[in-house]
């Protein structure tokens, strides 16, 4: 009985096809035809991509920065100062025992909510 060979059959005609010296390649130098391709697109992308997220984050900046130097100095000056203790004096003196409930009028077509 006789023994197969390791390697498969290929006829002589099917040896210089570009098919077939790209397995033969694939063979010997798997790195140079797999990984250094892949390698070389993520380098690329990164920096054709590069542009694209600095211009996102320039519009982001640009909606955010609205005010002048003017106006944000001008900012705070209308306020009126808080004080704690004040406030608390004057939820202290409103009656809060004597209130009325009051109905919101409704609009035409709305439901009301009774059923």
């Amino acid at each position: 009985m006789g023994v197969f060979p390791a390697r498969k059959f290929r006829p002589t005609s099917q040896n210089n096809t570009p098919a077939a010296r790209y397995r033969a390649a694939l063979a010997r130098h798997p790195f140079m035809l797999f990984g250094l391709p892949f390698i070389a697109t993520m380098v690329l992308g990164s920096f054709f991509l590069t542009p694209a997220t600095a211009i996102r984050y320039e519009r982001y900046d640009r909606k955010v920065r609205q005010l002048t130097e003017e106006e944000k100095l001008g900012i705070g000056k209308d306020k009126r100062r808080i004080d704690l203790n004040e406030e608390y004096y004057k939820l202290a003196a409103k009656d809060l025992d004597n209130w009325e409930q009051k109905r919101v009028k409704r609009l035409p077509g709305e439901h009301d909510g009774i059923l």
